[in-house]
């Protein structure tokens, strides 16, 4: 009986050890393959990423060359040819950035696929761990059937004993270290879920700035050809031109700087002043779109012309509804109907007015007070239209924030 009983001890011994070696150092010839597969798929992305870095780099270094020639253009004497040598530059430096921009567009989509390879194999990674513990479990399971005092009375030597009872918690040590594997790699692949939803989320984003970008190409080819079209490539109209935007951009600064003081005073010096207390949380004026020119942009096109940009740019349909960015009281409309430079002044609550440049119709009035998302005419910019002025290029809003009477980004005040 006791020989019996030893043979079937003994059996299990057996049993369990080649079973360790069968979960353990056995691999499987076809799960073998797919994970080669999945590394050498693994590797090749690394080195297409890399590369599409080293691209990216050199984009970088071309956009700041066509900077640098902006910078020396600016620099020099207002003229034609520096003028159009500022638009060429823009334009490339434009192009540049959607290069840059599809770039990484393709890089992003490089790491996706790599994450998404890397979650293949920890997917399989863990489900070979959990086969592997089951297994584990299993053995330990049978082997927990036999009490030590068995396995001590069915061993001819003590050795015979310390080794079965050596190898029954070796058993278990593996099942532990093997569970703290499994663990661990289930916390790889949540980051890696995590890291996989935000490539997405930026995968997402750059492909709305790829469509800006190709939109602020657009608007650099729009520059060019109204330069070239009121000038007629001579040196002489495009002096006129400049001379005529200047005129314009300095009376209007100085009505909207005069007038911030005495609107001021009149309001300040009224028994019941009706800005008091109202809202002067600033809203878009236009639905929200891109910006072609941000305050004080050192790549706005006529900077060296006319000065620094007071405003932000943002593209807006012709005819686009204007409306007041916050309640107010307006101060200034100016608007003729002709082509010349028109515009309208609303002032807030709180020392803040705003300025909405190039309307190509009005809905208000002066010493109207308005309330936040009223329509106050509409948009323009189209060269030639009502109220566009002498350097606009094309359809949009010059829109101006002013705290104190001085501008400021509106960028900081928008929601």
């Amino acid at each position: 009986m006791k020989s019996i009983n030893k043979i079937t001890i003994l059996s299990i011994f057996f049993i369990a050890f080649f079973a360790l070696i069968f979960v353990f150092d056995f691999k499987n010839p076809v799960s073998s393959q797919s994970d080669a597969a999945i590394n050498a798929e693994i590797e090749l992305l690394n080195q297409q990423i890399a590369e599409q870095k080293k691209q990216i780099d050199d984009i970088n270094k071309k956009r700041q060359e066509y900077e640098d020639l902006v910078k020396q253009a600016q620099s020099k004497a207002a003229s034609l040819s520096n003028q159009l040598t500022i638009l060429n530059s823009r334009i490339s430096q434009a192009e540049i950035e959607i290069e840059s921009t599809e770039n990484e567009i393709s890089k992003t989509n490089l790491q996706i696929q790599k994450l998404t390879a890397d979650k293949a194999a920890l997917d399989r990674k863990i489900e070979d761990q959990k086969n592997a513990i089951t297994h584990l479990l299993r053995l330990s399971y049978r082997q927990n059937q036999i009490n030590t005092l068995e396995i001590l009375l069915l061993n001819d030597s003590l050795t015979e004993f310390l080794n079965q009872v050596k190898y029954l918690d070796n058993t278990n040590q593996e099942i532990a270290r093997s569970v703290k594997q499994l663990k661990e790699n289930q916390e790889l692949l949540v980051k890696n879920k995590e890291s996989l939803e935000e490539r997405r989320r930026e995968l997402a984003n750059l492909k709305a700035e790829l469509i800006s970008n190709r939109n602020a190409l657009e608007y650099e080819k729009q520059n060019k050809t109204f330069i070239l079209e009121e000038t007629r490539e001579n040196e002489s109209e495009y002096q006129s031109l400049i001379a005529q935007a200047k005129k314009e951009h300095q009376q209007a600064q100085s009505e909207i700087d005069s007038l911030e003081v005495s609107v001021r005073q009149k309001l300040a010096n009224l028994s019941d002043d009706p800005l008091e207390g109202s809202d002067s949380t600033i809203a878009w004026p236009v639905p929200k779109n891109v910006i072609t020119s941000h305050f004080h942009d050192p790549r706005y096109p006529y900077r060296h012309v006319i000065g620094e940009h007071s405003g932000i740019d943002i593209r807006a349909a012709q005819g686009t509804t204007l409306r007041s960015a916050a309640d107010g009281y307006v101060a200034r409309v100016k608007f003729d109907g002709t082509s010349a430079y028109a515009y309208i002044m609303i002032i807030h609550n709180n020392g803040l007015s705003t300025v909405y440049g190039h309307v190509s119709a009005v809905s208000v009035k002066p010493d109207q007070f308005v309330v936040q998302g009223q329509t106050i005419g509409k948009t323009g910019g189209a060269p030639g239209s009502p109220g566009a002025g002498a350097f606009s290029t094309g359809p949009h809003l010059h829109f101006e924030v002013r705290k104190n009477g001085l501008p400021v980004n509106p960028l900081n005040y928008l929601p």
